[in-house]
């Protein structure tokens, strides 16, 4: 099996697949949010991951992180993960916020949880009905430089 990871500008195929992967996103989002760069992984012509840097607030964030429950354990999450920081870095940001459902995985990465009214207006969670019942995620950060 070979895993290619790429970048792609078809933002629009990688929302249903988080959203089967159990992300949630809303077509009725407050804040405004740039797409800054889209990576996609494919095993031939399966999707089996994706990865959305953008800006909220002027800041960058993880706005979609996820990996097919198959291919979990092979690293990909990881390396998409750090193509997002790499870039981040490259356009001159410093940190990087994301809201995390894992966010053991996360804290391996070296983020640290950080209180919500200390990141960009990004957590939607609260309108979730899952909110606090089956999930219960964290706003996390981690500084680059």
């Amino acid at each position: 099996m070979t895993i290619k990871i790429r970048e792609t500008e078809d933002y629009e195929r990688l929302v249903p697949f988080f959203i089967e992967n159990g992300l949630e996103f809303s077509e009725e989002d407050e804040t405004p949010t740039d797409l800054v760069k889209c990576w996609d992984a494919f095993d031939e012509d399966l999707l089996v991951g994706g990865f959305v840097l953008a800006r909220r607030d002027g800041e960058f964030i993880c706005d979609g992180i996820a990996v097919h429950p198959d291919y979990r354990e092979q690293e990909l999450g990881r390396k998409m993960l750090r193509l997002g920081i790499e870039e981040t870095v490259q356009q001159g940001g410093e940190k990087m916020y994301l809201v995390a459902r894992a966010p053991g995985f996360f804290r391996r990465e070296g983020f640290e949880t950080v209180p919500r009214e200390n990141a960009p207006n990004f957590f939607e969670c609260l309108t979730c009905d899952q909110y606090g019942v089956t999930c219960h995620p964290e706003v996390m950060l981690k500084v680059l430089k």
